[in-house]
């Protein structure tokens, strides 16, 4: 972890201005943390997601992350406008609708010297996007992938995602008839090296799982809850949506979301804890014991077996295997110069060459 300069240390900054770290905490590339900001969030004050953006600022600027270096990639939903709100010197590209992997891929092929980091929501990822998310994670792509899971689509109104458990009760889609997919689960099946769970409101837990998974060579799958704050008000309530929508004559559709406290929890390893959410409900976390050994395969599959049937929410590094090749590694462009910085005449074939190429295809 970088820690920050002596206060008699002069840097020039990768923006070309000489600082002295006297008030300013520089840290080894001469970064501020606001350095890292992106732009004020318009996501629902309390959610989650929110708090994910701020531990990746933390987790930059303490890693000395070169923002220019670092590339955001997300499809679409709630999740997905995150990337809006940290690292804004950074390249990103917000994509479509369960469509990111393929994105990214093309990405860290196209500059494998790039650090990715993709975040996306439970219905961006188990949905519509789960066959390209899953081949993602068995080429290896060298990125953080980020899951922000809630359990609901959130920016359509509430319907349930395929992570929302049996039994769950919204107020417009009302109860989840179908078992839940384990994101994480999919993730080991497939063979990922490095998969975590953590919770939005443990903030120390989400910035070392973040910084773990930024020191990782190949896919690392963090799935992460973030409860959503919006849809949990009760039809009995003059204040609630329900009463609103049927009393009212809209000129046009306005929603306005009330500001939730953010849940936050701190509780010990090998431990377990029931938290109550907005609307009364609650998850019940433990998390991992010191003693748990991440790099046992077998072992990872059966904790989040037994998590399923206690419905428990495991959190910390559930599984990590640094030894598997990345996609640039196989296909032998890791040690080479960026595809993207090559001059065309390195990329393209010339005339004899291709003629000659075709002639052996005959």
């Amino acid at each position: 972890m970088a820690t920050p300069l002596p206060t008699t240390t002069t840097i020039a900054g990768p923006d070309g201005k000489t600082r002295t770290n006297g008030n300013l905490k520089l840290n080894l590339v001469g970064l501020e943390l606001k350095d890292y900001d992106g732009s004020p969030s318009t996501l629902c004050v309390g959610c989650g997601h929110n708090s994910i953006s701020n531990q990746i600022v933390r987790v930059a600027y303490e890693m000395a992350l070169k923002p220019h270096e670092v590339i955001k990639l997300s499809g679409i939903g709630c999740s997905s406008k995150s990337p809006a709100y940290f690292l804004n010197r950074s390249h990103g590209f917000n994509s479509l609708h369960g469509r990111m992997p393929s994105i990214a891929t093309g990405a860290c092929l196209a500059n494998h010297t790039l650090r990715a980091i993709a975040v996306s929501g439970d219905g961006d990822t188990g949905s519509i996007g789960i066959g390209q998310f899953k081949h993602l994670v068995r080429r290896n792509v060298p990125m953080v992938y980020i899951i922000e899971n809630n359990g609901v689509y959130g920016l359509t109104k509430g319907q349930f995602s395929p992570t929302a458990d049996i039994g769950q009760v919204l107020k417009y889609a009302g109860t989840n008839e179908f078992r839940p997919i384990d994101l994480c689960m999919e993730a080991l099946i497939v063979g990922c090296g490095f998969v975590a769970r953590s919770f939005a409101g443990d903030a120390k837990q989400v910035r070392e799982l973040l910084k773990a998974a930024l020191s990782h060579r190949g896919t690392a799958v963090i799935d992460i809850i973030s409860p959503c704050v919006t849809f949990n008000d009760h039809d009995e309530s003059t204040k609630s949506y329900s009463y609103g929508r049927t009393h009212e004559e809209p000129l046009h559709e306005v929603t306005y979301i009330p500001a939730y406290q953010e849940i936050t929890v701190d509780y010990e390893p090998g431990t377990a804890v029931d938290v109550e959410m907005h609307d009364g409900s609650h998850v019940r976390l433990k998390k991992l014991d010191t003693t748990y050994d991440p790099t046992d395969w077998l072992q990872a599959v059966q904790v989040l077996r037994e998590a399923e049937t206690t419905r428990q929410i495991i959190t910390g590094l559930i599984h990590i295997n640094p030894n598997q090749p990345t996609l640039p590694d196989l296909v032998n462009i890791a040690d080479q110069e960026p595809l993207a910085t090559m001059a065309n005449e390195k990329l393209r074939p010339s005339r004899a060459q291709l003629a000659a190429l075709m002639r052996g295809l005959a």
